[in-house]
């Protein structure tokens, strides 16, 4: 199983999974042309991507999706609110071919096995994801607010975990940028994880089989990749087995691939 994440930051978010012959497209947050490029430089033809994956309706994970599906020609998976919701932002998306699930239920697309759960985060129906292939399991958490018992539950045993990081606490209250009200959206239970909290999920979550933490989502005023990366090593203690890393907010991770 192979991770790439195009970009994932507040100006979009795309990442691609592929195995086994199978690619998706796990959120169209980042531009059609930018997505595209970035299909390219991992040489990944854009008829080779089987579906796209739906996280939630907000701008940065579905705002190129109108304009990339005139290319990939695939459906696109979603739940029910989201999919009302995409279809709402812009009329293009109401002709997608739209496969919707229930948020708590587990599908098969291709050769993933797919389960979907929720997550505290202010949308309508916004959801997680563990995404297994073969004996290798994938955990995705693009945006929320906190760690609850389910989020832990599910992502427990995973060989990567893909999680946002997006803000240092004492940054965020220090910016000048944001006013009051966005910082306490951002910090609010519905809002974004700060690497504190990324790093708690990672303890909680670790097991034997754990290997990769990737960090999403980092803000670029009120976080650093040096200063993620180093706040959940710490909190593993030196477990040297788990490799962590950032993706960065406007450029392309190389890929992270599971498995021998």
């Amino acid at each position: 199983m192979e991770l790439i994440v195009l970009g994932s930051g507040s100006n979009g978010n795309t990442a691609v999974l592929r195995s086994n012959g199978t690619a998706i497209l796990i959120d169209a947050g980042l531009s059609a042309k930018k997505t595209l490029q970035r299909l390219e430089v991992v040489g990944l033809d854009p008829a080779e991507i089987n579906a796209v994956l739906l996280t939630h309706e907000h701008g940065d994970h579905t705002g190129g999706l109108a304009v990339l599906l005139r290319t990939l020609r695939c459906p696109v998976y979603a739940t029910r609110l989201t999919a009302e919701e995409v279809r709402g932002q812009d009329k293009r998306n109401a002709a997608a071919e739209w496969r919707l699930f229930a948020t708590g239920s587990t599908f098969c697309l291709e050769s993933f096995k797919i389960t979907a759960f929720s997550v505290p985060h202010d949308a309508s129906d916004p959801v997680g994801f563990t995404i297994r292939c073969n004996s290798l399991a994938l955990g995705i958490l693009t945006d929320l607010g906190h760690i609850n018992h389910s989020v832990v539950h599910h992502v427990t045993g995973v060989d990567c975990l893909f999680v946002e990081a997006n803000h240092d606490e004492q940054m965020l209250q220090a910016d000048t940028k944001r006013p009051f009200a966005i910082k306490q959206r951002i910090m609010s239970p519905h809002g974004h994880l700060s690497n504190r909290a990324a790093a708690d999920l990672a303890v909680r979550a670790r097991t034997p089989a754990l290997r990769h933490v990737v960090l999403g989502h980092l803000s670029r005023d009120c976080n650093s990749a040096e200063l993620a990366v180093n706040t959940v090593r710490a909190a593993l203690h030196g477990h040297h087995a788990v490799q962590v890393c950032s993706a960065p907010p406007d450029g392309l991770l190389p890929s992270v691939r599971l498995g021998p």
